[in-house]
């Protein structure tokens, strides 16, 4: 049976693009840590694959957000309005962007969001001192991430974006070229 099948992965990343669903296995080793993923988890389909995923891996995930953007419940997660619960002690941090639709839809006001849930270096100081900063982007800098954490060491985005580019190249050249010659 393949590694994928075993642990639920296939169905957890159903409907999502396989290049995604490699790159996100390609970067996970979270037995036993604490996983916050903040921000618009009601629609994320990061979060909601995240979530199960990472929990299947043995990681505790928390998900924050603001109550108008968070679901009713979310398999392998434990979800709270509390951003700072979410951010303690966390051994990483994804963060997710604020579409502008969800603020024109008056589900979240910007002002509001930024004042709550926008992590800061004061806020982030919460998580773990090696905890890595995640995000999927693209990127609103100073909504949901203070600008400055996003270049700082603790990121990973710019690793996200260039691990997304090669997976996608190896997908496409598969696709492309085929088994035979790969």
């Amino acid at each position: 049976m393949a590694v994928g099948a075993e642990l639920g992965i296939d169905r957890v990343f159903a409907g999502v693009r396989p290049e995604d669903k490699a790159s996100k296995v390609s970067a996970l080793q979270q037995e036993g840590k604490k996983v916050a993923i903040v921000g618009d988890i009601l629609h994320s389909r990061v979060a909601r694959s995240g979530a199960e995923l990472l929990s299947l891996l043995g990681a505790q995930v928390f998900c924050a957000g603001p109550p108008s953007l968070l679901p009713q419940s979310l398999p392998g997660a434990h979800l709270t309005p509390r951003l700072e619960e979410a951010l303690e002690e966390a051994d990483a941090v994804m963060v997710l962007r604020l579409q502008k639709e969800r603020m024109e839809a008056g589900l979240v006001h910007l002002e509001d969001y930024v004042a709550r849930y926008q992590v800061t270096e004061k806020r982030l100081a919460l998580a773990k001192p090696q905890a890595p900063l995640l995000h999927p982007g693209p990127m609103n800098r100073d909504v949901e991430l203070e600008g400055t954490l996003a270049d700082s060491a603790r990121s990973l985005v710019n690793r996200q974006v260039q691990n997304g580019v090669a997976v996608r190249m190896a997908v496409l050249y598969h696709l492309l070229v085929g088994r035979e010659k790969a």
